[in-house]
């Protein structure tokens, strides 16, 4: 992985994923071996009358994650095709261990619950905000990250407080908590939603939007790869937690990613994780432990 994305980079890619995403909405633009030295795309993926057991999934030699394509640095397709991220390296390792191969499937935030719900994944590790709503229709893992919402927005007219967004417009993407949080606890603020995180950051770019919020890990790494925009809000609303997530009811693949979970606390899987894809972005200006959650422990 690069350590480093130019923002003509950084736009290059959410240019490129989404046309991916548009052009094949359960198709990954191309896949990469991770650990387990395999991958492939996702134009195989079907829904299927039933979620796979573990058992099943090591039968067939494959697991199918549902990932980001164009949310660096979680997830996302890199110049030469390959998934990269945060979310796909641990991704990498669960296929890894249970010694499959690894099948993406691209989403975006609002088809997280969706793909789950029709089977067309076995796991979700797209930045997944755990919340009662959600838990409601699928099964989360133990988390592994924590996070705020945090606002970003240009530098020549920050939005520093909720109180400022008065009379302005704020990006959000559908099916994130930023879009939750803001209907539910600041209904008049106005919102200009989008279904994909490129799509999102572009119309901030373009000045389309006064503001944009969603996970502060989030921001933070877009802003510093993009000169004239700050995140004048870090830390809104409670703090949550990241996790994967499966089918309702699937407490085999549950028990398997739990169990992963808390045995890779001993190498501080997470850490080094942090290390090798957010470092680069974050530099030393954010601590990780302040995000970082190892062995399901907060």
């Amino acid at each position: 992985m690069q350590t480093t994305i130019s923002r003509r980079q950084f736009s290059k890619l959410l240019g490129s994923s989404f046309a991916c995403v548009a052009t094949m909405a359960l198709a990954g633009c191309g896949a990469a071996g991770g650990s387990a030295g395999a991958a492939g795309d996702a134009a195989g993926a079907k829904a299927t009358d039933s979620f796979r057991t573990l058992d099943q999934i090591k039968e067939s030699g494959s697991i199918t994650i549902g990932v980001f394509s164009d949310k660096a640095p979680f997830g996302y397709v890199d110049n030469s095709g390959a998934y990269q991220g945060y979310d796909v390296e641990f991704a990498n390792r669960l296929a890894k261990d249970l010694g499959v191969n690894v099948k993406w499937v691209a989403t975006d935030p609002a088809n997280r619950v969706p793909f789950l719900e029709s089977n067309k994944v076995d796991i979700i590790l797209a930045n997944f905000t755990v919340t009662e709503e959600r838990a409601q229709k699928v099964d989360f893992s133990l988390p592994y990250m924590k996070v705020q919402l945090g606002v970003v927005s240009p530098e020549k007219a920050p939005v520093k407080s909720v109180d400022e967004l008065a009379g302005k417009t704020l990006i959000v993407a559908k099916g994130t908590t930023a879009e939750t949080y803001f209907e539910k606890e600041h209904p008049n603020v106005k919102l200009q939603k989008y279904d994909q995180y490129a799509d999102a950051y572009n119309a901030l770019l373009d000045g389309r939007g006064d503001a944009f919020s969603t996970d502060n890990t989030e921001v933070l790494a877009w802003a510093k790869q993009n000169p004239g925009f700050t995140v004048g809000i870090d830390a809104l609303g409670n703090q949550d937690t990241i996790a994967a997530a499966v089918s309702k009811g699937n407490s085999s693949l549950l028990k398997f990613i739990d169990d992963e979970i808390e045995a890779l606390a001993g190498e501080r899987f997470f850490h080094n994780d942090y290390d090798k894809t957010l470092a680069p972005v974050y530099g030393t200006s954010v601590n990780p432990d302040t995000l970082v959650v190892e062995g399901g422990k907060i």
